[in-house]
């Protein structure tokens, strides 16, 4: 009773929060505090995103393929990071010398932004989703990866005799033994590379010049279309706000055996 009255108290907490800025907001863009060529009123950027969404039928519906292809872009990347990440970091953190051996070089790559990639990845695979896609794939890998490590890395040792007593295969190691203890860390660096891998697709769009969010937030910034431009913004954080809750739902559910 007392965990749900918390909770209760907590989400009443967040949504007092939200009133309370959505408030400053439509009292600084209505008073004249800013200029509404740069900070439009809450209703303008609803409008505007209405009618990007096309909620009422009259609405051109634009926004609404902006946010279908940044989606698809950030899901694919994130996909990929999450595969390639937990592979490599299962091969490296099951092995105390190969993590010995690859720490240096992780360490030397895994500070690089993948924006400052971007140029590379133009070079090499020119102006097309293929390297937009890249791009945020490699950005959004290192959390997946340097968790995978952390958790194998940290199994219990004398899990690992009992193991080799019973003779299991390094595979079987690795399904039975590993993944299971490594499960919380690499969850943990999945839900941090969701949002990672929004980030970067947003700028990709943006330097690319591919059809997504991105491309419509800079586009109604040099038009000055503020209540496009901040409708943008608030889709950007809902689709961050949705995925993350999803990746805790789909979180609890994957870890109730540590539940006490």
């Amino acid at each position: 009773m007392n965990g749900r009255k918390n909770q209760a108290l907590s989400w009443l907490g967040s949504v007092g929060v939200l009133a309370v800025l959505v408030a400053l907001w439509w009292g600084a863009s209505n008073a004249g505090w800013v200029s509404r060529v740069f900070l439009p009123t809450p209703q303008a950027t609803l409008a505007s995103l209405a009618d990007g969404l096309n909620l009422s039928g009259n609405g051109n519906g634009e926004l609404l393929a902006f946010t279908q292809a940044t989606v698809l872009r950030m899901l694919q990347g994130w996909l990929l990071a999450s595969l390639f990440g937990v592979l490599l970091g299962a091969a490296i953190g099951v092995s105390p010398a190969v993590r010995a051996w690859a720490q240096p070089t992780l360490e030397f790559v895994r500070p690089l932004p993948a924006s400052a990639l971007l140029p590379l990845a133009i070079s090499i695979f020119g102006l097309n989703p293929g390297m937009v896609l890249f791009v945020v794939a490699f950005g959004a890998m290192w959390p997946v990866l340097l968790a995978t490590v952390h958790g194998f890395a940290a199994v219990e040792p004398r899990l690992s005799e009992v193991a080799r007593c019973l003779q299991m295969s390094r595979a079987a190691f690795i399904w039975k033994v590993g993944l299971p203890n490594a499960l919380p860390d690499i969850l943990a660096g999945m839900r941090l590379s969701m949002t990672i891998s929004l980030i970067v697709a947003v700028v990709g769009e943006m330097i690319a010049s591919q059809s997504g969010l991105g491309q419509a937030i800079l586009l109604a910034a040099r038009a000055f279309r503020a209540s496009d431009l901040f409708a943008g913004i608030v889709l950007l954080g809902l689709i961050g706000f949705a995925s993350n809750a999803l990746l805790a739902l789909a979180e609890k559910k994957l870890l109730r055996w540590q539940q006490p």
